[in-house]
C-alpha cells in the first residue's frame, strides 16, 4: 500500500514539474533533445499533413529539438488556448488567428518577439501583415499564412452570358446577375449571411462596426446603415439567390459554386483547393478571382485574415529559445513556399511568391486583391465584434427583425464587449 502512495506521489511531483517548465506533456530528459509543443489549427485534411512534414524537416536539421505536433480544430482552440495559458499549461507555439493575437498577447499569455531571431527577417513581410501582430507598440507573432476576401466567380458562366469582365461595384454585380439567369439559367450570386463575409460591404461606404480612434460604435452609422442595405438587397432579385438561414449555409453556398449551380459567390483562399475538387473547376483556369465590388464611395476592400505563429510566455527559456527558432524556419521564404505549392494558401512574405507558387491560377488570383486587404485595428475585442453581429444578421435575412431592430440589437451587445466605448 506504502509503495503505490509513494508511485502517486512521484508521478505527481513529476507532472507538476513538467507544467513549471512551460508547455504541455514536454516529454524532455536529461540531457536529451528539448521537446516544443505546437498546436496546429489547420485544416487536419488539407493542410495538416505539409506542416507535419516541415516538422520532421526541422527536427533533422535540429537535432537538439523534438517537436510535438498536436492538430487542435479551429473552432476550439481559442477557448482550450485560453484555459491552458491560464494554468500554465499552454503549448510552447500556438497557431494563431490574427484576431486572437492581440487579445493573448493583453493576457500576457504571448512572448514579445522584437528583437528576437523568429523577426530576423522583418522586412520581408508585408507591413500591414505584421502591422496586424502587434499589440501596444510591441510584436508577438510571426505572419504565417495570410488571407481576405474575393468575389470569385465561374469565368465560363460569364462568358455564356456575355459579360466580359468582373463586377467593379455592387450594382454591376446586380445587374450580372440578372443577366446570367437570363442567359443561363443559373444564378449569377450568392451571398452570405456571417458578419465577416458581410464587411466589405462596411468598407465600401467608408464604415467599420466600431471607430477605434473615437473610442465609438459605429454599426449604426450613416454609412454602416447604407453598407448593410446594401448587403439584404443582394439577396433578393432576380438571378440572386435567397439567404440561405440553416446550420449548414456555408456547406451549401459552397457546393453550390464549385459545381457550377451559381456564377460567382465572395470567398477566402482558404477553399482554393476545394474549388478545383468541384466539377466546375477540373479546368483550374475557369476560376476567376477579383476584388470584392466596390460600395457607392467608389472604395472596395475586405478584412485581412489569416495566422500569425506565436511563442507562450509561461514557457522556460530553453523552451522559448527552441520555439523562436521553429518559428523562423516555419516562417522562412523557403516554409512559406512549400505551404503554399502543398497547401494553396498564401505566403505572408514576398519571397515566397516563386514562379512556381504564382503559378497556380488561386494563389495568383489572390495575390492581386491583396493590395485592397484592410488590417484589423489594434483592439482586442475586434474579432469577437462579429459574434453579436452573426445572430443579428442572420435573423435580418431571414425576415425575422428589421435591419433597424437587428443593428440596435447588435448595437448594445457590441457596446457590452467594449464597455469604455460610445454609441
Amino acid at each position: 500500500m506504502r509503495r503505490g502512495i509513494a508511485a502517486t506521489a512521484l508521478v505527481a511531483s513529476l507532472a507538476l514539474a513538467a507544467t513549471a517548465c512551460g508547455g504541455s506533456d514536454s516529454g524532455d530528459s536529461a540531457g536529451g533533445p528539448v521537446t516544443i509543443t505546437w498546436w496546429d489549427t489547420s485544416n487536419a485534411t488539407n493542410e495538416a499533413p505539409t506542416y507535419k512534414a516541415l516538422v520532421k524537416e526541422f527536427e533533422a536539421a535540429n537535432k537538439d529539438i523534438k517537436v510535438k505536433y498536436v492538430n487542435v480544430p479551429f473552432d476550439q482552440a481559442q477557448n482550450k488556448f485560453d484555459t491552458a495559458a491560464g494554468s500554465k499549461g499552454a503549448p510552447d507555439i500556438l497557431r494563431s488567428e490574427v484576431g486572437w493575437t492581440p487579445a493573448f498577447a493583453k493576457k500576457g499569455f504571448f512572448l514579445p518577439l522584437d528583437g528576437t531571431d523568429a523577426l530576423a527577417d522583418q522586412d520581408k513581410f508585408q507591413p500591414n501583415l505584421i502591422k496586424q501582430a502587434q499589440y501596444d507598440g510591441k510584436t508577438y507573432g510571426v505572419p504565417f499564412v495570410t488571407d481576405t476576401l474575393a468575389l470569385v466567380y465561374n469565368k465560363e458562366l460569364y462568358a455564356k452570358a456575355g459579360i466580359k469582365e468582373a463586377p467593379k461595384s455592387w450594382a454591376d454585380l446586380k445587374k450580372a446577375a440578372a443577366t446570367i439567369k437570363s442567359k443561363t439559367g443559373v444564378d449569377g450570386y450568392w451571398g452570405s449571411t456571417q458578419a465577416y463575409y458581410a464587411q466589405p460591404f462596411l468598407y465600401g461606404e467608408g464604415a467599420d462596426t466600431v471607430d477605434v480612434a473615437a473610442k465609438k460604435v459605429t454599426v449604426k452609422s450613416p454609412a454602416a446603415v447604407k453598407g448593410y442595405e446594401t448587403w439584404l438587397s443582394l439577396f433578393d432579385g432576380k438571378g440572386l439567390h435567397k439567404a440561405d438561414t440553416t446550420a449548414d449555409a456555408y456547406a451549401h453556398i459552397q457546393d453550390a459554386f464549385v459545381n457550377g449551380k451559381v456564377a460567382s459567390i465572395i470567398q477566402g483562399p482558404w477553399e482554393i483547393t476545394n474549388f478545383y475538387k468541384g466539377a466546375a473547376f477540373k479546368d483550374k483556369a475557369n476560376l476567376g478571382i477579383a476584388t470584392v465590388p466596390a460600395g457607392s464611395t467608389g472604395k472596395a476592400g475586405a478584412p485581412t485574415g489569416g495566422h500569425n505563429l506565436s511563442v507562450y510566455a509561461g514557457s522556460d527559456k530553453a523552451h522559448q529559445e527552441a520555439s523562436l527558432k521553429f518559428v523562423k524556419f516555419m516562417t522562412s521564404a523557403k516554409s512559406q513556399e512549400t505551404i503554399a505549392l502543398k497547401n494553396s494558401t498564401l505566403p505572408t512574405r514576398d519571397d515566397a511568391y516563386t514562379t512556381e507558387v504564382k503559378a497556380d491560377p488561386g494563389i495568383a488570383g489572390y495575390q492581386t486583391v491583396l493590395p485592397a486587404a484592410q488590417p484589423r485595428p489594434e483592439l482586442p475585442e475586434y474579432s469577437s465584434l462579429w459574434g453579436p453581429l452573426d445572430t443579428e444578421l442572420l435573423a435580418i435575412a431571414g425576415g425575422k427583425k428589421s435591419l433597424d431592430k437587428g443593428l440596435s440589437s447588435a448595437e448594445t451587445s457590441i457596446a457590452k464587449l467594449v464597455p469604455d466605448y460610445s454609441k
